[in-house]
């Protein structure tokens, strides 16, 4: 569903992705943890091509995207929770909602059908349809930027540190609904800071350090890997 050949991102002379090579095989979530800095927003937003390649490839689905337009992408099966959630704040939930399925536009049923949907993943969201969404929870928000990016009907999500800033009991809700997604056959690429609850739910993982992996293997693997354990597992 997703390769990356030695994929290089820069900010002006800053080297921020250094070579990143991986692969994301339909139907498995793939987790990438790492410190903060380490460059993981910046690979996840030139996957969906908001950061320029420098160097490198991007397949998606077996097809070179490396210089595909963005809203292109969307239209390739990809789309992406960002990093704090991004949600238009002077819209409602539901506004939110239907800016993204803009790429389905052409279809208002399908809309409304995938609206109760989220609705029915999310009841909270349905409870607030019609309140702004500035005014959610910090929880609220994430189902609500989770519930948007499932609107275009990806076949791959990308999920940039979900859990950010939220409180345990609806860490928990949001690990639940990625497991939920999971088994309906959706194909994931999680960042995520939380090591412990990442590895948990992924079948392989990889570890980021300073623009480059420095470790791979299995969900199950990288919980008992002693260096992992070490840098990251220490505070869960």
């Amino acid at each position: 569903m997703l390769k990356l050949e030695s994929v290089k991102v820069s900010y002006g002379a800053i080297e921020a992705v250094k070579g990143v090579s991986l692969e994301v095989r339909k139907g498995e979530v793939v987790t990438i943890i790492g410190a903060n800095g380490a460059g993981k927003s910046t690979l996840l937003k030139s996957i969906v091509g908001l950061e320029p390649v420098k160097d490198g490839k991007v397949y998606i689905d077996g097809k070179d995207c490396t210089y595909v337009a963005p809203h292109k992408r969307v239209g390739l099966g990809v789309a992406m929770s960002p990093e704090g959630r991004g949600v238009f704040a002077d819209q409602t939930v539901r506004e939110n909602l239907m800016l993204g399925a803009y790429s389905r536009k052409s279809d208002p049923r399908a809309i409304e059908e995938a609206i109760e949907r989220e609705f029915k993943r999310f009841p909270r969201l349905k409870e607030r349809q019609h309140q702004l969404s500035g005014t959610l929870s910090g929880g609220e928000q994430q189902m609500l930027a989770i519930a948007r990016a499932l609107m275009s009907e990806p076949r791959l999500l990308l999920l940039d540190e979900p859990s950010l800033g939220l409180a345990p009991l609806i860490i928990k809700d949001i690990f639940e609904a990625i497991r939920q997604l999971r088994h309906s056959g959706l194909t994931i690429l999680l960042v995520e800071q939380m090591a412990k609850q990442a590895l948990g739910v992924a079948d392989r993982a990889y570890v980021l350090e300073t623009g480059l992996i420095t470790l791979e293997g299995s969900g199950k693997q990288l919980l008992n890997d002693p260096k992992v354990k070490a840098a990251y597992l220490g505070a869960h």
